[in-house]
């Protein structure tokens, strides 16, 4: 019996913010996956390790949690003013499914530095040395994200002295801008689907709760901690391992996820893994990070703790720190009233591995809420590149 040699796939493993996946260049990829459709997701499935009953990516490339299953396929800028299409790509870990639905904030931090070192950027716009900004279409959810990429002597600076909690070492800061992240096309306005800045879902397992439904950066579900019976301190072992809390916030994210009318019917939030993303919040207190780290009451101005693909992250997602600032900019809403009411242009929340520092500048125009830009500073850092294999049948 003939066996077919692997297909050998030029690839690019790199670390975004607190998340970590596969780079491809869309012209790499082979014929059938270059567009969208079950060829593509077939292929960065096999190469993630999905879906594995075991949970360990083990005959992959994956990391078997929300933060390392991710592949990214990034292609020349496609719309006016823009260096790079970039589509994200969010593995399943012990199903057939890639959610296509949203997209990756940590690793938008890589995709500049990507864009750069692989040819999209004509070398003589680079600097010798400074700043240079990758103009970078997310296709996911047709927004501009600008990524501020240091350069040292006409190349990428990866290695620096900034220092990013939930992760271990430090490198070259980044600085991410989201541009008009809320969606405009949301039913009921903007970045409030419903309208409100403040609605009321009915769960089972919860009864009636407040919420704030946003969608900037990411469609998300607020919630105050307490509703929920948490104090917004907790690690990942203290939701990851609790079935029933992990069903209740599942319950949770479904009633959500047809309030802002991303789904039709409960059981549809199923097939959208990605999106909304659910979210605790509470007033500042002390807590130890997960590296032992003590955070103080007075080092932040509320706590936050998200779920990610059905288990609490742990640090926060990029595009749930964007709408956590935007919805700290706007009174009434419950992440706004963690963080003390009223309106401001940047928060500090604490999250399960630290702190985090986020911008939003948000206002309202004829009666409506928008938010024109957010921004936040990461680190990106190349871990591996080559070729990446994968089984031809």
């Amino acid at each position: 019996m003939s066996h077919a040699p692997q297909l050998r796939i030029p690839a690019t493993y790199m670390r975004g913010g607190t998340s970590k996946g596969v780079f491809f260049r869309l012209d790499d990829l082979p014929e059938a996956a270059r567009v969208p459709g079950p060829a593509r997701d077939a292929l960065l499935m096999r190469v993630i390790g999905s879906p594995d009953p075991y949970g360990k990516h083990t005959d992959g490339m994956g990391g078997a949690t929300s933060s390392t299953s991710k592949c990214v396929i990034i292609g020349k800028g496609t719309k006016p003013g823009h260096d790079v299409d970039y589509l994200y790509g969010q593995v399943s870990i012990d199903t057939a499914f890639v959610d296509w639905s949203g997209n990756c904030g940590n690793l938008s931090t890589a995709v500049g530095p990507f864009a750069i070192a692989n040819g999209f950027i004509d070398p003589a716009r680079l600097p010798k040395d400074g700043m240079f900004e990758v103009r970078v279409w997310q296709a996911n959810i047709g927004k501009t994200i600008v990524v501020h990429v240091p350069i040292a002597n006409g190349e990428v600076q990866e290695m620096g002295d900034f220092e990013l909690d939930g992760v271990t070492f430090p490198a070259a800061e980044i600085v991410l801008e989201f541009i008009d992240p809320a969606d405009d096309d949301a039913e009921g306005g903007a970045m409030f689907p419903t309208g409100n800045v403040l609605d009321t879902l009915d769960v089972p397992g919860l009864g009636k709760i407040e919420a704030t439904l946003i969608n900037a950066g990411i469609p998300t579900i607020f919630v105050r901690a307490e509703a929920l019976g948490f104090d917004g301190t907790e690690l990942q072992e203290a939701v990851n391992g609790n079935g029933q809390a992990l069903a209740t916030l599942e319950a949770l994210r479904a009633h959500g996820a047809l309030r802002m009318g991303l789904i039709d019917s409960l059981a549809g939030a199923a097939n959208r893994q990605h999106t909304p993303k659910v979210a605790w919040v509470a007033k500042p207190k002390v807590y130890a990070a997960s590296s032992g780290k003590r955070i103080e009451a007075g080092d932040v101005d509320l706590l936050v703790r998200a779920m990610s693909m059905g288990k609490l992250h742990h640090a926060m997602m990029g595009t749930a720190a964007v709408a956590i600032a935007t919805a700290a900019a706007v009174p009434g809403t419950v992440v706004s009233e963690a963080a003390g009411g009223g309106e401001r242009e940047a928060v500090t929340f604490g999250h399960p591995s630290g702190t985090l520092r986020v911008g939003a500048q948000a206002e309202q125009v004829d009666g409506r809420w928008v938010v024109r830009k957010a921004a936040m500073s990461r680190s990106a850092r190349v871990l591996m590149e080559g070729v990446v294999r994968v089984p031809s049948t």
